[in-house]
């Protein structure tokens, strides 16, 4: 085997490297975008969360000053929500 042989094969494996490296870059790229959007995500929810607490508790208050108990109400709901089928109740 003479040094042209090496040399292609050498030429290949740097080619492949090369090949490999930009792919990894590609990935490297990828996951810090996905990161990324995860953390904007969490903050997103963070937010609904905080909004939803604070929206409970205008609920809450309105319901106790009419005497409505909210715990009875929200049980009938999950009551409800457990007895459906998905199917239309009204018919």
């Amino acid at each position: 085997m003479g040094f042209g042989s090496t040399a292609k094969k050498l030429q290949k494996v740097a080619e492949v490297a090369d090949k490999l490296y930009e792919r990894f870059e590609r990935l490297r790229e990828q996951v810090n975008d996905l990161a990324d959007t995860v953390e904007e995500t969490n903050e997103r929810v963070a937010d609904l969360e905080r909004e939803v607490a604070a929206q409970r508790a205008v609920l809450e208050a309105l319901a106790e000053q009419d005497g409505v108990d909210v715990d009875a109400v929200v049980e009938d709901a999950r009551v409800g929500d457990a007895g459906s089928d998905g199917a239309d109740d009204n018919d």
